[in-house]
């Protein structure tokens, strides 16, 4: 049985769906004003192994996976460009599809865009408005009353004096304390009339954490199984969704919580300001994206997620290995899984547990290792099923290991003509001549294996 660890709890605990054999997931999305990085490129590509491991385990999954595209940020970086929010909106759109179908990362069922459900945004602020959780502030904004809110530091485990803490004493913009958050910003005369909607309360913009609560509601209703994020939301984004659903629907909001950890880069947390800041597309120059993928899923999902060179390499090598003993084995079928079997039933008990894809991954070692020992097909095709479970080992094993990770020129056929060239001296029995090719290959960053069906090579 599958068990998830819940933020909310704080614990492990047996998943059991609102509505039998259905999941309805939402995920956090990116706000798109700029191209997505690496954190972004976790949370997509955690979210998108539950999403499959869940329907691999029969369950019919509906998942949404929202995008910001009217935010501050947005409308000063659209200002700075001279251009108009939809423009910078759709051209950032475009490519984070790019990085997510790179890496592998399949489509959510819907992808709602928060300008699109500004109508609901107001519905629930009604609704938070009649049931005495809302109103107006000094400076016209319409914000949510926190101390009102009974559960409020709930997912976050603090109480709202400790949030208190360490406040500033004044309140800016006329709130009634410093912990209440806006829901509805009212007009500013600087901002351009594109991210202006009329309102009850006058004219204005939703407020960001109002957004996620309108859409999942509109899209999974009021009460749904799974919300997932990075650790970076739960508070207070999430701890906010919780208040303003909750307190507009007088109802339970989310069964389980997940956050996905944080990308650190050296050991130290990815950020601008350290100057160790990468986007996907970075990456991306420099390593496969399915060398990224297999990073990303290697480390559990809660725990941090260090990014290095080395790190990277190293995925790259470990990847290898896998298609390394699918090449050595010829006429590869995908057969159906049998979840019984010793090594899928292994595989399943690790994914079962909180989505354990290091073991999930071990289980694919394990597998390599007894292809390359028996060279038998039925080990290799459980190998690639069991990897396409999680997104990987899907191109052809030679593809793989010989395309270039540096975005260089294909240099396969002079490789080729060295290795041929080695196999000659063999013949010929100088084997000094053979070791010195094999050798120099090394050097240049390719490593042979000899193998009853012939040498083969990768990018070591």
């Amino acid at each position: 049985m599958l068990k998830i660890h819940n933020s909310l709890s704080r614990k492990k605990e047996q998943f059991s769906p609102i509505e039998p054999g259905k999941v309805r997931m939402y995920v956090c999305g990116m706000t798109v004003y700029d191209y997505c990085h690496l954190g972004h490129a976790r949370v997509m590509v955690v979210f998108d192994m539950v999403a499959r491991w869940l329907r691999a385990s029969a369950y019919d999954v509906t998942y949404v996976r929202n995008i910001t595209d009217i935010d501050d940020k947005i409308i000063k970086r659209a200002q700075e460009n001279g251009e108009s929010i939809r423009t910078l909106t759709d051209r950032f759109i475009a490519a984070m599809h790019e990085d997510a179908d790179a890496l592998g990362v399949l489509r959510p069922d819907h992808e709602p865009r928060a300008t699109e459900f500004v109508e609901p945004m107001q519905k629930l602020i009604g609704n938070l408005v009649h049931n005495g959780l809302a109103y107006k502030a000094g400076n016209d904004d319409m914000c949510y009353a926190v101390r009102k809110f009974e559960g409020y530091g709930k997912l976050s485990g603090k109480s709202v004096d400790e949030l208190r803490a360490g406040e500033r004493v004044e309140v800016a913009g006329g709130k009634h304390d410093p912990l209440d958050f806006v829901l509805w910003k009212h007009a500013r005369p600087e901002e351009p009339d594109e991210v202006k909607w009329a309102s009850p309360w006058g004219p204005g913009r939703p407020g960001w954490h109002i957004e996620c609560s309108a859409m999942s509601s509109e899209l999974l209703g009021n009460h749904f199984d799974i919300h997932g994020g990075g650790a970076d939301l739960q508070f207070p984004h999430h701890e906010n969704e919780i208040a303003q659903s909750e307190g507009a629907h007088q109802c339970s909001f989310v069964n389980y919580w997940m956050h996905n950890g944080f990308v650190r880069v050296d050991d130290e947390k990815m950020s601008k300001s350290l100057g160790n800041f990468f986007t996907i597309r970075d990456v991306l120059k420099e390593y496969a994206p399915e060398v990224v993928r297999f990073f990303i899923l290697r480390a559990h999902y809660r725990s941090p997620l260090n990014y290095s060179d080395a790190h990277l390499v190293d995925a790259r090598n470990a990847l290898s290995r896998l298609y390394t003993a699918l090449r050595n084995v010829p006429s590869v079928d995908l057969p159906e899984i049998d979840w019984s079997a010793p090594m899928a039933a292994r595989f399943k008990l690790a994914l079962d547990d909180d989505f354990n894809t290091a073991e999930a991954l071990a289980v694919l070692f394990d597998l390599a290792n007894e292809v390359n020992r028996s060279q038998s097909a039925e080990s290799a095709g459980q190998l690639k099923a069991l990897g396409k479970v999680l997104g990987l080992l899907e191109q052809e094993p030679q593809a793989f290991l010989q395309a270039g990770t540096e975005g260089g020129e294909d240099d396969s056929a002079a490789i080729e003509a060295r290795i041929a060239a080695r196999i000659a001296a063999k013949k010929a029995k100088n084997f000094v001549e053979a070791d010195r090719i094999r050798a120099e290959l090394l050097a240049d960053g390719i490593a042979l294996e000899d193998s009853p069906q012939g040498t083969i090579w990768r990018r070591a």
